[in-house]
């Protein structure tokens, strides 16, 4: 008896008809042009360019998508799906992908980018808007990168850059009942933070 690999049983739908589906992108558009990724500020940190992320999602190479962290590093800054002649959105395929794995526990977000969201969420839960010192010091005790950057501190606290009480907004009370709001349903479907 032989086996199938996970590449190609039939039990799932492929990375390409789960884009389709969950971002309505048809990733076959995609003719490797490489505009993408001569745009994306973080290309050269990715294993996988968005280029190369497309074309793993074309063929369906879910140990090319999911085997590094490539779909983690992406900004969704947009730059690719703004350079895309034929409109295949590749942020958005990202952002589909990163569901994708969450859901289905292949390839959990690094502890650095969790710590970042959650950090993140954290201070909009707080104050409304983003309050860089606070982001700062909870991702740095999130990720238990404590002493990174740190010189750069005194200078960014001199100019001004780094204000040091939080500013609240009208309305920060809303913002935290939606957030948690969220936050319940995530925990009811058994997800957890990307």
């Amino acid at each position: 008896m032989t086996t199938q690999s996970p590449e190609t049983r039939r039990d799932r739908p492929t990375l390409s008809e789960h884009v389709r589906r969950a971002a309505g992108i048809n990733v076959a558009t995609c003719y490797q042009c490489g505009k993408c990724s001569a745009g994306c500020p973080m290309g050269r940190e990715m294993p996988l360019p968005p280029h190369d992320i497309m074309r793993a999602v074309i063929n369906n190479r879910r140990d090319r998508v999911f085997g590094d962290e490539s779909i983690w590093l992406c900004l969704t800054c947009e730059t690719c799906s703004a350079r895309c002649p034929n409109d295949c959105d590749p942020a958005r395929v990202i952002d589909a992908l990163r569901e994708l794995a969450v859901s289905e526990g292949v390839s959990p977000s690094p502890r650095n980018v969790r710590a970042f969201h959650q950090a993140f969420l954290d201070q909009i839960k707080f104050s409304g808007r983003l309050f860089e010192v606070g982001l700062v010091l909870d991702y740095k005790l999130r990720s238990g990168d404590l002493f990174k950057d740190v010189a750069n501190a005194p200078a960014m606290l001199v100019r001004g850059k780094l204000p040091v009480k939080p500013a609240r907004i009208a309305g920060h009370g809303d913002v935290r009942r939606i957030i948690e709001a969220c936050e319940r349903e995530r925990t009811a479907a058994g997800g957890e933070l990307a």
